[in-house]
Parts: structure tokens; C-alpha cells; sequence
């Protein structure tokens, strides 16, 4: 199969740039368009300069409609309200659509899921490896240890970071609340202050920490009488994101139309 034709969505942010030095560096990829939002002061720019690569002569546009006619996928780490603008004309061009934005609602995702009948979309709160099977071992302690173990999820990221939980947490708490067979959004726990009273049975509970450039911490604990649980994942460098996605756009290449996870691009449904 010849070189996937990749677009990096929001290029000028710092995820961006690691999508484009990482498809760089991969065999099989190859950066044909770089998407900014319209009225960005990046527009024009070169996103292989600012990704410390030197010149490449993509630059960024804010035309994903023009860009998108010589392309395969697009890569897509930007907010809701844009990724929800792409997947329109991403599923009209026929590309493939690797979403690792978070902070998306269910309606966002009812929108997402909507174009999988005609398009190929892998969507997760995290790309990295150690993270999905992460999320494997959570689903399987859960589902191993009753009620009587409180579970709780505690993250860390970068003052920056505008969502919370962040998508990552809701991952391993719908790996945690899948090994439950309950419902994490009628079972979770979050944002406890002042007197709350005790803690109910079964929930599973959140805390999120925000502060200096923490890529991103992720604790899942497992709370039980004189005993705990704790299974961590410490994220070094976002490049690892990037390789995530690429890897998932490289393998989703030529797939049928559907909805897919780092669980299916890893292998992990059978863990």
C-alpha cells in the first residue's frame, strides 16, 4: 500500500507539532495538510518549521475542505467544537478520523458515531500503549474485587488543561465501570466538597489536579478494608500520544466504516 496521506488537525499547538515531527518519522505516513483554526496567527506558517523539523512546505490553513481532496486521515487533537466541524467533511472525503480530543459530551459522541456507518473513525481519550492496557488490568481488577473495594481515580495535568476529569480518567473509569457492569455516568463520584456525607457503595469516585507542566498522571485505586490497590500510568512526554495516533491511523487505513478504539488498533479486546 502506498504512503497514507495524513492531515494534522490544530498543527500549531503543541500536540500538533509532535503529530507532525512523529509522521515524520514514520515509515508509510506522509504530512499533506496542516489545519488551524480560522483567524489563528499560525495561518501561513510552515508546520515543519514550527515543528522544528525545517521547512516542509505544508503550511497551515484553515481550509480542511481543500486540503482534505489529496488526503487519507486526518489526526485530531483540538476541542470539541472543532473536531465536531471536521467530522462532516472528514466523512464526506471518505477519511480516516483519529480523534483524541477530549472533554467531549455525549452528544458530541452521538455526532461522532453518527458517520461510522459510511466512515472510519478510531476515537479514544488516550492513544499511548501503557494507558490502554491500563485500562485492560482496570476493567479485569474490577470485575475481580466486589463492592467492598471503593474504587477511586485520581490525575494530574499541566495548568493549562481546560477539561476535567480528563479524557483519559473517563477511559479508566469506563474500564472500571465495565468490569462492574454498572453505568459510569449513574454511578460516578466527582468534584466532592464541604460535607458530602459518606462514601456510597459502588461508586466510583474522581479527583483531578492541575499545576505546573505535568504531561499527565493517572491513579486508579482500589480501596478496600486494611488493604489498597494501586495501578498508576505517569506520562514522560506527548510524543507518545502522537505515535499512538499514528500507529491507529496507519492501521485503520482500508478498514470498513465503523467506530473503533485503541482496544481494537492494540488488540486488547480479548485481554
Amino acid at each position: 500500500m502506498s504512503e497514507m496521506r495524513l492531515i494534522v488537525a490544530g498543527a500549531g499547538g503543541r500536540m500538533g507539532r509532535a503529530l507532525t515531527r512523529v509522521i515524520s518519522e514514520t515509515p508509510g505516513a506522509v504530512l499533506v495538510g496542516a489545519l488551524e483554526a480560522p483567524g489563528s496567527e499560525m495561518l501561513g506558517k510552515d508546520s515543519g518549521m514550527l515543528a522544528g523539523l525545517g521547512t516542509n512546505g505544508v503550511l497551515l490553513s484553515a481550509d480542511l475542505w481543500s486540503m482534505s481532496s489529496e488526503a487519507d486521515g486526518i489526526l485530531d487533537f483540538t476541542v470539541p467544537g472543532a473536531t465536531i466541524a471536521n467530522v462532516a467533511i472528514a466523512a464526506e472525503r471518505g477519511l480516516v478520523h483519529v480523534i483524541g480530543t477530549t472533554g467531549l459530551s455525549a452528544s458530541d459522541m452521538a455526532v461522532i458515531k453518527s458517520v461510522t456507518s459510511r466512515a472510519v473513525v478510531v476515537q479514544s481519550g488516550n492513544m499511548s500503549l501503557g494507558v490502554n492496557l491500563l485500562a485492560a488490568v482496570v476493567k479485569r481488577v474490577a470485575q475481580a474485587l466486589d463492592e467492598s473495594f471503593d474504587i477511586e481515580i485520581l490525575e494530574m495535568h499541566h495548568k493549562a488543561k481546560i477539561d476535567a476529569p480528563s479524557g483519559t480518567a473517563l477511559l479508566l473509569g469506563e474500564a472500571a465501570a465495565a468490569g462492574r457492569q454498572i453505568a459510569l455516568d449513574q454511578r460516578s463520584a466527582r468534584g466532592r466538597d464541604g460535607v458530602t456525607g459518606a462514601r456510597n457503595a459502588g461508586d466510583i469516585g474522581f479527583a483531578s489536579l492541575r499545576g505546573g507542566t505535568v504531561t499527565g498522571d493517572h491513579s486508579v485505586i482500589f480501596a478496600g478494608a486494611m488493604e489498597r490497590i494501586e495501578l498508576t500510568h505517569r506520562a514522560e512526554d506527548r510524543t507518545m500520544f502522537a505515535q499512538g495516533a499514528v500507529k491507529a491511523a496507519l492501521w485503520a487505513h482500508g478498514k470498513k466504516p465503523g467506530f473503533y478504539t485503541m482496544t481494537d488498533v492494540l488488540g486488547l479486546n480479548e485481554f
